[in-house]
C-alpha cells in the first residue's frame, strides 16, 4: 500500500515503522506536523490510501481524517487516553502496559480499535520503554491494522468502538504536570523517587533544584548512601553523574537542565555544575550504575565489557575511559572481548550537547572526534583476541562504525542502525570508516549506504554484509544468546588460527595503506565542517540540541516532495 507517515519528528519509533514497512514492501513517505496547510498539502501530493501518525504532538486535522483513512499510534492500553500515556503508567506502577492503533475521530485517542499489543511493564526510564516495548508492539499492531483495511474497504471487516472493547481498563488522563512529579526529599524514597525521574525522562524531566539553583533531572539510578547522609543531600559524584540521599537510600542522577543558564539543554551533572561538585567526594560503589563495566566468564576464557552511555552520546572524557578499559581488557587473558554497549543504544558517536556546550565548540568537536577514533583504533589494534560487537540497542553516525572496528558484529532483532553523517550538517565523519566500510561491503555499496541517509534495520544489514548476524526477539534473549556465541567462539579449537588470520590481515591492510592515513584524510574533511567557511554542521548541531520545532521535512524522506513526483490517480484514500 502507499503510506504516509505523519509525525512530529523522525523519532526511533517512526524510523522503525519506516523502515520495516518499506521492508513489508509498502510505498511509504514521511511528513513533519508542521501545519494543517502543511500536511494536507503532503496528503494531497501523496495521495495516500492509508495515513499512518506514529508520533504526535496534536490533534490530526479534521480535513485529513474526514476524508482519509488515518490511524493513530497511542503508547497506551485500550481506553487510555491524553497526552501522557507512559508518564501515568510508571508513576502508577501498571504491572502491563500496551500500545493501541485507533482510527482519528473528532475525539483524541476515542476513536474505534484497529489493534492493540499488550506487555509487561519493566522498570526503566520511559524512553527507554518506549524504543523498546512501545516500539515492538506498535510494530505489530500496526501491521494487525494494515492487514484489516481491504476487508475493511470491502465492508467484511469493522474496528471495534472504543466504548464496545472488552474489558477495556484504560481511562482518560490528563496532561502530566511538573506538580504531579514534584520530589518531596524529606519523604520520598528511592523507588518512588526514580519513579518520578523515569517517567520524566527523554521529556520534559522533573524539575528540582540542586546546589540552589532551579534544573530539570534527568537519568536515574538507585544508589548505595554513605551512612549519616541527609535526605535530599548530595554526597559525592563520579563520572558525569552525582549521588545524592533519599530517605531509605539513594539515587544517582546523571544528567540536568538549567533552565536560566546559558546552556539550556541537557548535560551531565558535573559539567552543568562544575564549579558546584569540585569538592564531592569521589566514589567507586555501584558498579552496576557506572557507565562502564566489565566482568568475564567463569572460565576466564570470555570478557564483557560494557559501556552505556546516555543516549548513546560518547564525550571526550567518555571515549577515553572507554579506550582505557579496551586496554586493559586486552591484558586479561581472555580469548574473546565481547563490547556490549549499553541496553537502549549501542553508541551513536560523539557528544553534541558537550560539544555545544564548550567555549569552543570546533575545538571541542575536534578533540571528541579524535577520542572517539583512539577507541576504534584501540579496537583496531586488539590482535591477539577476536572481538566482539554485541549491538543490544541502536546505533547512529560515529558509533554504527565503532562497531565496524570489531571483528564479529551480532545486533539484536529490530535494531535500527543509521550508519552515515550527513544529516548532521553534511557532516563527513571519521571512526575509519571509510576503511571500515568498503572492506565489509565494497566501495559502491558504500557509497549507496552513506548516501541514503536512512535507517537500516539490522537483518537488512545482515543482507548488505554490513553486519554478521542479527538475532534475540528481545534483550534478555538476545543477551543470553550472545553468552552462548561468545562461549562458544572461545571454545572453538580453529580460534588460534582465526587470530593469526587476522592479524595477517591487519598487516597485509597496513602494508597497503596505514591506518593514519585513513585518520587522517578523513580529519581533513572534518577539520572543514568544524573551522571551515561553511557552518552547516555547527547550525544542525545547535538546532539539534536545543530541539528546535521542524519547519520542513527532508526530501530524502518526503518522497512525495522530489521534483517530478506526480500523485497517483486513485481514489482509494478517501473515506467511505
Amino acid at each position: 500500500m502507499r503510506i504516509l507517515l505523519l509525525t512530529h519528528s523522525f523519532n526511533s519509533l517512526t524510523q522503525r515503522l519506516f523502515a520495516e514497512l518499506c521492508e513489508d514492501g509498502h510505498e511509504v513517505s514521511v511528513e513533519f506536523d508542521i501545519a494543517d496547510s502543511v500536511a494536507e498539502e503532503a496528503v494531497a501530493l501523496f495521495a495516500p490510501e492509508v495515513i499512518v501518525a506514529p508520533f504526535l504532538k496534536r490533534a490530526v486535522p479534521e480535513s485529513i481524517w474526514c476524508e482519509h483513512l488515518t490511524l493513530i499510534v497511542h503508547p497506551g492500553i485500550v481506553g487510555d487516553r491524553g497526552p501522557s500515556a507512559l508518564d501515568w503508567a510508571i508513576m502508577n506502577g501498571e504491572a502491563t502496559w500496551g500500545v493501541t492503533v485507533l482510527q482519528a475521530e473528532a475525539e483524541m485517542d476515542a476513536g474505534p480499535v484497529w489493534a492493540t499489543r499488550e506487555f509487561p511493564m519493566r522498570a526503566a526510564p520511559k524512553a527507554s520503554v518506549y524504543r523498546t516495548e512501545v516500539s515492538e508492539g506498535a510494530l505489530a499492531a500496526v501491521r494487525e491494522a494494515l492487514s484489516q483495511v481491504a476487508g475493511w474497504r470491502a465492508g467484511t471487516w469493522s474496528p471495534v468502538p472504543l466504548g464496545d472493547w472488552p474489558n477495556a481498563r484504560g481511562q482518560w488522563r490528563a496532561l502530566m504536570r511538573q506538580a504531579d512529579r514534584q520530589i518531596d526529599w524529606s519523604t520520598d524514597t528511592t523507588a518512588t523517587v526514580l519513579a518520578k525521574i523515569r517517567a520524566a525522562d527523554g521529556f520534559p524531566g522533573v524539575a528540582d533544584a540542586l546546589f540552589g539553583e532551579a534544573c530539570h533531572l534527568f537519568d536515574a539510578q538507585a544508589g548505595t548512601v554513605p551512612a549519616g547522609a541527609q535526605p535530599g543531600a548530595v554526597v559525592g559524584r563520579r563520572d558525569g553523574a552525582i549521588l545524592r540521599a533519599t530517605v531509605d537510600g539513594a539515587v544517582w542522577i546523571g544528567h540536568v537542565k538549567r533552565g536560566g543558564s546559558d546552556h539550556p539543554f541537557k548535560l551531565p551533572v558535573t559539567l552543568a555544575f562544575a564549579d558546584e561538585i569540585a569538592a564531592l567526594l569521589v566514589l567507586h560503589g555501584d558498579a552496576d550504575a557506572a557507565e562502564i563495566g566489565y566482568r568475564e566468564s567463569d572460565d576466564g576464557r570470555v570478557g564483557f565489557l560494557r559501556f552505556d552511555f546516555t543516549n548513546g552520546a560518547m564525550g571526550t572524557d567518555q571515549c577515553e575511559r572507554l579506550r582505557e578499559a579496551i586496554g586493559a581488557a586486552g591484558k586479561r587473558r581472555t580469548r574473546v572481548l565481547v563490547l556490549e554497549g549499553g541496553r537502549d543504544f549501542w553508541s551513536n558517536g560523539i557528544h553534541l550537547n558537550v560539544i555545544e556546550a564548550a567555549e569552543s565548540p570546533a575545538d571541542e568537536s575536534w578533540a571528541n572526534i579524535n577520542a572517539m577514533n583512539d577507541v576504534c583504533l584501540a579496537l583496531l589494534q586488539l590482535t591477539d583476541k577476536l572481538t566482539v560487537a554485541a549491538m543490544r540497542g541502536n546505533a547512529g553516525a560515529g558509533g554504527c562504525f565503532l562497531a565496524l572496528a570489531a571483528d564479529v558484529v551480532w545486533a539484536r532483532e529490530g535494531v535500527v542502525m543509521n550508519p552515515h553523517y550527513k544529516n548532521m550538517g553534511n557532516l563527513f565523519g571519521s571512526e575509519y570508516w571509510s576503511y571500515l566500510l568498503p572492506r565489509r561491503v565494497g566501495a559502491e555499496v558504500g557509497r549507496q549506504i552513506m548516501g541514503d541517509r536512512l535507517p537500516l534495520l539490522a537483518r537488512k544489514a545482515v543482507a548488505l554484509g554490513l553486519i554478521d548476524d542479527c538475532f534475540g526477539d528481545t534483550p534478555a534473549a538476545f543477551e543470553a544468546e550472545v553468552v552462548r556465541r561468545a562461549t562458544a567462539l572461545a571454545t572453538d579449537p580453529a580460534l588460534s588460527a582465526r587470530i593469526d588470520d587476522k592479524k595477517s590481515r591487519r598487516a597485509v591492510d597496513e602494508a597497503a595503506k596505514p591506518l593514519a592515513d585513513y585518520r587522517a584524510e578523513e580529519l581533513r574533511h572534518m577539520q572543514r565542517n568544524f573551522y571551515g567557511f561553511d557552518p552547516s554542521y555547527h547550525v544542525a548541531r545547535y538546532h539539534f540540541v536545543i530541539k528546535s520545532p521542524q519547519s520542513w521535512t527532508p526530501r530524502h524522506l518526503a518522497r512525495h516532495r522530489d521534483l517530478g513526483w506526480q500523485a497517483p490517480a486513485t481514489q482509494e484514500s478517501v473515506v467511505t
